[in-house]
């Protein structure tokens, strides 16, 4: 593992092509998932509760109407956590345009897209369920390339 490269508790293969997970938790909660390049190796411990976290989002790519029933420890400001929290309201397999979560937040869209470009917890907090009134949007702070792929294949996944 390179010097600067992220730590990861786990890291697990997902069906996304070349696309692998990187979790965190802190004590029994979950605090970060990272979409990660393939070249990492799979790890998981065999006890604990990142046990629970990686059985679920393997339950989740089996299912994507699976609901997530994991504590999570968020960093983020006010602001970012009431965002979040409203993500995680967007019903499996539809989309609301920034502006809509806007208007339900209170705010700005692009105050909306920082906070999802903010978001610790890729899946669990569907960012990837808010989309550009005139398309995709971006993901994970970009607007095309490989994250894009990541957002579309988790939409069409969930659409299934």
């Amino acid at each position: 593992m390179a010097e600067n490269e992220p730590r990861y508790e786990a890291v697990m293969s997902t069906p996304i092509a070349a696309v692998k997970l990187g979790i965190n938790t802190t004590g029994n909660m979950l605090c970060g998932i990272d979409f990660i390049d393939s070249h990492h190796h799979d790890h998981v411990p065999h006890n604990g509760f990142i046990n629970e976290v990686v059985a679920q989002l393997k339950a989740y790519f089996s299912n994507p109407r699976f609901n997530f029933s994991l504590p999570l420890a968020l960093q983020g400001t006010q602001f970012q956590k009431n965002v979040w929290r409203i993500l995680q309201e967007i019903p499996c397999g539809n989309v609301w345009p920034y502006g809509a979560v806007a208007k339900y937040a209170g705010t700005a869209a692009r105050a909306v897209g920082g906070a999802c470009r903010a978001n610790p917890i890729s899946i669990v907090i569907p960012c990837h369920r808010v989309v550009a009134s005139n398309g995709l949007g971006g993901f994970s702070g970009q607007r095309q390339g490989h994250k894009l792929a990541i957002k579309q294949w988790l939409l069409i996944h969930e659409q299934g």
